[in-house]
């Protein structure tokens, strides 16, 4: 039974969707996660590896590590799930706030997405105001600038602020939308995880798609326990049989 079919009006009456998406929906894909047993990398706990005092105490290190996810990730082909949000696109007003930095959305044919914590393709001096896009090469690492200082993922870590232009457009959409979709994503990252009350204060209707219950499954308005790619392909299907 399609889920969706039971808040069709609700779906039909949004003017502007907002998904925030995460690690969920990427690892449909075939990209590990930071937490339970995909959290391991050669035996390195990946959410210690992904802050700024481990690249500082051994960029070598990180540097290799972001060379092999990036090579995981360069692999990788939007999913189910990814596809039906961008098809969505050409019923509705559709935007993604992202915490994943893959750029499956956009492979996926996405055209509007807000990449909350960064892109895997981007690097940046520690230092100057270098910044560059790279493609799947391998780097030699730590890399350096023209400037000599190291070069990092422009991504966020654990402990940094994100970009804040960026952050005030996300609370602006999510404020402004009638519906969000809430989808792979446990909503234990902060400030991500404020961005379904910032909803909620436009009285817009909330949906988790998500298999396992997260920290605010009690206050979604339909929580629908299934993977991204099994259960948005359902929700486009509602429009597509208008």
């Amino acid at each position: 039974m399609n889920a969706f079919e039971s808040i069709k009006n609700k779906l039909l009456e949004a003017k502007k969707i907002v998904f925030v998406t995460g690690a969920g929906i990427s690892q449909e894909s075939g990209i590990p996660t930071f937490r339970g047993n995909d959290g391991l990398w050669r035996n390195y706990d990946a959410m210690k590896l992904a802050t700024i005092d481990a690249f500082y105490e051994n960029p070598k290190l990180v540097w290799e590590w972001y060379n092999d996810r990036r090579k995981n990730i360069f692999q990788a082909k939007p999913n189910d799930g990814h596809l039906a949000i961008a098809e969505l696109e050409n019923f509705v007003d559709v935007t993604v706030l992202t915490q994943n930095i893959d750029g499956l959305h956009q492979k996926a044919g996405s055209k509007r997405v807000l990449e909350l914590h960064g892109s895997i393709i981007k690097i940046k001096c520690t230092v100057c105001d270098f910044k560059t896009e790279i493609a799947d090469e391998i780097l030699e690492v730590p890399p350096k600038c023209t400037c000599g200082n190291i070069l990092r993922p422009d991504v966020v870590w654990f402990g940094e602020a994100l970009n804040q232009e960026l952050w005030q457009n996300a609370m602006i959409l999510a404020n402004q939308c009638d519906l969000m979709v809430i989808a792979g994503t446990s909503l234990v990252v902060s400030p991500a995880n404020t961005l379904p009350i910032y909803a909620k204060q436009n009285n817009a209707f909330l949906i988790e798609v998500n298999p396992e219950d997260t920290e605010m499954s009690s206050q979604m308005d339909l929580t629908i326990k299934n993977t991204s790619a099994i259960s948005l392909p359902q929700l486009v299907s509602i429009y597509k049989k208008l």
